[in-house]
């Protein structure tokens, strides 16, 4: 049983990829046995576009937080983010042959097969179906079907959409890699899961995960998630305004910005001045802190503007939708100084910093706890999460007379990503 309880995730992120192995101590909190990070190579904007150099990435990361756990990994579950991912609300309702029975399970699987049916644009492919509220036989509202008697059931969905082309890609590096794929998931939902508490999602929260090259949202009301969106910006294009408005290289760019940055003006005098060496026995640069958050303001200004519009879009400002719990921050982008006061003044909101401390063991590493880690232990969560699924799906089996296998779907809603992996399988085994 002991290898059984053991879950790896893999954060394919564009400026670093994390590799975590992660188990359920006897209190239920996700003890982290092992972590690998490295640096992202050939992932831009949360999309791979150098196949080569992002296996090499992954590997490095996978021998490392092998190394630290001496476990050997097996199967990942990986994130899915990037600029190509869209969601888009829809209803669908399904007429039942038999009224004279409660609605179960299986009534609900067609219902969510049936939108996995829908038409998508040329390349895209049903990422994820989550049913926000049903109605049954017209009574509107119902948040848990299963059990009512009715003829006609109906649910209003979130669907998440994303590139098959992109998708693949993943796996394919993946299964290069020498890993196998076990469940891709959502990663504003992976952050979720390991950020936000279930007050904050019933009380109604956004969750603003700034990465290296996208920010995703993921906005949550009634325990149920609302809306999901990535903006293909991210820390990485706040790293590219300094090193243009500063003319000096990137890794200067990134550590001014680590060090000294803020994202509110205000904070720095006027005679605040950091020098920088010159390049090659050039002269060293002198650069003002002033200037230096005014770059990163105007840029985060730009990025935040785009997620409330998202939030706004989601409904927002309606009575019914209001966000009670706000805001929370995390990524790595969420360490910035001031961002949070920034974010307030923009959006009205309450805001906080979210550490993925929510699940974690107490006894936790300082640096898993940093919201740097949000995603990577989101994945890891949501792997052990499946195999308690599979397994409490194999268990009743033995007690019971035997059924014919086929007749039990497994758990619902969940399955449809299952079916996701299970196609991007086929095809890379196909494909070689």
């Amino acid at each position: 049983m002991e290898t059984q309880n053991i879950a790896v995730g893999l954060d394919i992120g564009t400026t670093k990829i994390v590799a975590m192995i992660g188990q359920k101590n006897q209190y239920g909190k996700l003890e982290t046995i092992g972590v690998g990070k490295s640096k992202s190579m050939g992932v831009h904007r949360g999309v791979v576009n150098n196949i080569t150099q992002t296996i090499q990435s992954i590997q490095n990361a996978v021998i490392e937080a092998e190394a630290t756990s001496e476990i050997k990994i097996g199967g990942v579950t990986v994130g899915i983010a990037g600029q190509h991912i869209r969601s888009l609300q829809h209803s669908d309702y399904i007429t039942r042959p038999n009224a004279e029975q409660v609605i179960n399970e299986e009534d609900i699987d067609r219902l969510i097969n049936q939108v996995h049916k829908l038409v998508m644009l040329p390349g895209e492919e049903i990422i994820h179906v989550l049913p926000q509220d049903f109605k049954v036989d017209g009574q509107a509202e119902i948040k848990e079907p299963i059990g009512m008697y009715g003829e006609r059931l109906e649910a209003n969905f979130h669907v998440v959409v994303g590139q098959v082309s992109s998708i693949r890609n993943i796996g394919r590096c993946i299964q290069t890699a020498g890993l196998s794929l076990e469940g891709i998931t959502l990663e504003p939902l992976a952050s979720a899961k390991a950020v936000l508490s279930q007050e904050e999602k019933e009380a109604g929260v956004a969750l603003i995960d700034i990465g290296g090259g996208t920010t995703d949202l993921a906005v949550f009301k009634d325990g149920i998630i609302r809306h999901t969106a990535v903006i293909p910006f991210g820390g990485n294009v706040i790293t590219e305004d300094i090193k243009e408005g500063c003319s000096i290289i990137e890794k200067q760019a990134e550590l001014l910005k680590i060090k000294f940055g803020s994202a509110w003006p205000g904070e720095n005098k006027d005679n605040e001045i950091v020098s920088i060496p010159g390049l090659r026995g050039r002269d060293p640069k002198e650069i003002s802190l002033k200037n230096l958050s005014k770059i990163i303001h105007a840029r985060v200004v730009e990025i935040i503007e785009q997620v409330y519009v998202e939030i706004k879009n989601y409904g927002h400002e309606e009575q019914k939708k209001k966000l009670i719990a706000g805001i929370v921050l995390t990524g790595g982008g969420s360490q910035l100084n001031h961002l949070k006061q920034l974010v307030e003044y923009i959006t009205g909101m309450d805001t906080r910093v979210g550490y993925p401390n929510e699940h974690l063991a107490g006894d936790s590493d300082g640096d898993i706890t940093s919201p740097l880690y949000a995603t990577a232990v989101g994945l890891v969560l949501d792997g052990l999460e499946r195999q308690e699924k599979q397994v409490s799906v194999e268990l009743p089996e033995d007690d019971e007379p035997p059924k014919p296998p086929t007749e039990q779907p497994p758990v619902r809603s969940k399955g449809f990503l299952e079916k996701l992996t299970e196609r991007v399988k086929d095809f890379l085994e196909n494909a070689e």
